[in-house]
């Protein structure tokens, strides 16, 4: 494995922590899960999102901060290679969307001394699925304060992301997950594992499951 920090993301419902789950079994891998459930002002802020947008992305920003500085800073002697399920970045993209314009700004100044502190990964994986496949996997998990996810925020998400893709040098794979199933497909997970293995240059590199 060439890499020792690994990143997977994507929209909600793409299946960042089944893949981080399986890639981090597969290489023997250090998991850093984000802890979503965590965060007091979810379940409101599907109910009412104007009022708690804010102290969502706030919390967000502060549990991600603190979890990715403590497991980076740990030296683990048997575990190099380290994947996580989400981008700190995240916090930005998702503010972006989810905040009035000056309050985005203000959440932006926060966000670029923060970021500073971080080790950036060597390669992200984006796990890209139509707004129809999100929302199949979001019945199918069950979370209740899901459930009625508007298919413009899910597209609203999607798009900054991929804007953030296109703008930043970041190396990424950017998996078609239209039809992805990693848990019941070897093949699929397979292929990952291969294009982790393969020598990508910088930039974006697309990869189709078979």
């Amino acid at each position: 494995m060439k890499y020792n920090f690994i990143t997977i993301e994507g929209n909600i419902g793409a299946g960042k922590t089944t893949l981080a789950n399986l890639l981090a079994k597969h290489f023997d891998a250090r998991l850093i899960l984000e802890q979503f459930a965590d965060n007091p002002f979810l379940p409101k802020f599907y109910e009412d999102p104007k009022q708690y947008a804010f102290p969502l992305e706030l919390f967000f920003m502060a549990e991600r901060f603190k979890q990715l500085k403590e497991m980076l800073q740990q030296k683990e002697l048997f575990q190099q290679v380290t994947i996580s399920d989400y981008l700190f970045t995240k916090s930005l993209l998702f503010a972006k969307v989810t905040l009035p314009e000056d309050e985005f700004r203000l959440y932006q100044r926060l966000f670029d001394i923060i970021i500073q502190q971080l080790v950036q990964p060597e390669i992200l994986i984006f796990l890209h699925a139509p707004v129809t496949k999100l929302q199949e996997n979001i019945k199918k998990r069950a979370r209740p304060y899901e459930q009625n996810i508007p298919d413009e925020y899910l597209s609203n998400i999607q798009q900054t992301y991929t804007h953030y893709i296109r703008q930043h040098g970041i190396k990424t794979i950017i998996v078609d997950a239209s039809n992805a199933d990693f848990i019941n497909n070897p093949a699929h997970l397979q292929t990952i594992i291969d294009a982790l293995d393969a020598e990508y240059t910088e930039g974006q590199h697309f990869l189709q499951l078979p």
